[in-house]
């Protein structure tokens, strides 16, 4: 029976890829930070026959990070599929004296994407198959600080990957989305109302297409052909237009400021907090 471990596997994208995968009849090793999360995600999929695995781990913390790699590594429980998903919105300033928030989010985003798709990726190779999903974002392609610069280097990485990984029988797949409605705006403090509604894609298209491209071993998954006519005009335009749209995108997409502390003081995250995406 093929074996999922999908980062980031209680809410949102993660969420929905746990599922799909388990109606799709693959087992899951689910990893997030809440316990009580999981346990309950983990008992819906389990409604669908399925065989689920919590691993609670914080993937900003290095120790956490080693001990999902390990489970990668393992060889009576071999992992077929890795989804490396989980993430979070990054507003703080380049410039910012204070440089926790860019820590934490090159902990979560790139080092843990890092080290466990490299040990996936020597478990499977050594097997000869096995397929890696990095979930990046059309960001990379723009200019809006931190969070641009961590998925386009998630972008850049992926297919750097495939590269050295071509031939062994591993494949790689970057899925780069754009807008998707889930609560990972909410929490990061994002105003949907700012965003054209044709922009917006629902969780469930986006993974069922993703998972359509790994199936066909292709490297860039982009979903709708909107995002990619428009990444396209992106990659072409000139670098001074480039950077006047990304500092618009970046001035409006924000909440109110009384609304980012009132969703923190009821529970949610704030703007930087580090949520599974």
């Amino acid at each position: 029976m093929a074996t999922a471990l999908v980062t980031g596997g209680t809410s949102g994208i993660g969420a929905e890829f746990a599922r799909q995968l388990a109606a799709r009849g693959w087992d899951l090793v689910l990893v997030a930070r809440d316990p009580a999360r999981l346990d309950l995600t983990a008992l819906e999929l389990r409604a669908l026959g399925r065989d689920v695995e919590v691993l609670s781990a914080d993937l900003g913390d290095r120790a956490d990070v080693d001990r999902v790699a390990a489970r990668l590594a393992e060889v009576d429980r071999p992992v077929d599929l890795l989804v490396n998903n989980a993430g979070f919105g990054v507003h703080e300033p380049l410039t910012s004296t204070d440089t926790a928030v860019h820590d934490r989010a090159f902990e979560v985003m790139v080092r843990s994407v890092l080290v466990l798709s490299a040990s996936a990726g020597r478990a499977m190779r050594l097997r000869g198959s096995g397929h890696i999903v990095n979930v990046g974002s059309v960001a990379g392609f723009m200019a809006m600080g931190s969070y641009s610069s961590i998925k386009a280097w998630v972008n850049s990485f992926s297919e750097g990957l495939a590269v050295e990984l071509k031939g062994t029988g591993v494949g790689v797949t970057v899925l780069q989305p754009g807008w998707v409605r889930t609560e990972f705006h909410q929490r990061a403090g994002i105003r949907s109302s700012s965003i054209p509604n044709s922009m917006w894609l629902s969780a469930e298209r986006l993974v069922s297409a993703c998972l359509r491209d790994v199936e066909r071993g292709k490297v860039v998954s982009m979903p709708t052909l909107r995002y990619k006519v428009l990444i396209g005009l992106v990659k072409h335009a000139p670098g001074s237009a480039v950077r006047a749209v990304s500092g618009a995108i970046s001035s409006s997409r924000r909440a109110p400021a009384d609304a980012v502390a009132g969703g923190a003081a009821g529970g949610a995250a704030g703007t930087d907090a580090p949520v599974e995406r």
